[in-house]
């Protein structure tokens, strides 16, 4: 997939649409394993990764992110069991039937979540460890609450903000394509501008606020951040 997910017509591709949904599955069966918001991001990243180096067709993404999920859960010491991640995952794609039974099938597919993790770990070489945006946003987030205005930060949902378009952005390649200090700023930035939160002193300082953070970030970036983010909600809304 591009870096954007689009075609040179500007349409959305089907692949992109596909991995759009299936991440969108990792988040919500990720949340129902108890996972963490770290071994989810995990699990995407693991996924992008694994398709930026195969192509979509010859594979089941679904069984893919079922693999992912289980590898996050190791690397990241919250394991999970096959089982749990079955019966959940049959959950939310057959809404109206009920668990599996212990039989054939179920086995079955046990199996080939164990053969999808060790395909996925010699396709990636087993690199499956990442550093993420999330230890940067939380300390810039307690480090700007101190430059800024309590009442002015306490009245607008900024962090509650931040966090939500940095999990969002796990919905795309974002996460492969950006450092992590750039994508944790770029989506502090967006929440301060959907809030309209002036930094204090920002236009008098000799940098920006978010160069402070991250000495090699620029505006380009941000802005390329910020329409890879805006294009994934786009997409949101037309598969909505």
């Amino acid at each position: 997939m591009d870096s954007a997910g689009l075609s040179e017509a500007g349409q959305v591709s089907a692949d992109a649409r596909t991995h759009f949904r299936v991440c969108r599955f990792i988040m919500e069966a990720g949340v129902k394993l108890g996972l963490r918001s770290v071994p989810i991001a995990t699990a995407c990243t693991i996924y992008h990764r694994f398709f930026m180096e195969v192509p979509l067709e010859p594979y089941d993404p679904y069984l893919v992110a079922m693999a992912a999920l289980y590898l996050a859960g190791k690397v990241e010491e919250q394991h999970l069991r096959t089982r749990d991640i079955i019966n959940v995952s049959h959950r939310y794609l057959h809404p109206r039937s009920d668990l599996l039974e212990l039989d054939m099938h179920f086995w079955e597919l046990r199996d080939s979540i164990v053969q999808c993790e060790l395909l996925m770990l010699r396709v990636l070489c087993f690199r499956v460890s990442f550093q993420h945006p999330h230890k940067y946003l939380l300390h810039y987030l307690l480090s700007l609450k101190h430059w800024m205005n309590r009442h002015s930060w306490d009245r607008t949902p900024v962090a509650v903000a931040a966090w939500a378009l940095l999990r969002d952005s796990y919905h795309g390649p974002l996460c492969l394509q950006h450092p992590p200090q750039h994508l944790a700023a770029s989506v502090l930035y967006l929440a301060l501008q959907c809030y309209g939160v002036e930094v204090p002193a920002d236009a008098e300082a000799e940098r920006p606020w978010w160069q402070v953070f991250s000495e090699d970030l620029s505006k380009n970036v941000i802005d390329q951040i910020v329409l890879g983010l805006i294009q994934i909600y786009t997409l949101d809304t037309e598969i909505s």
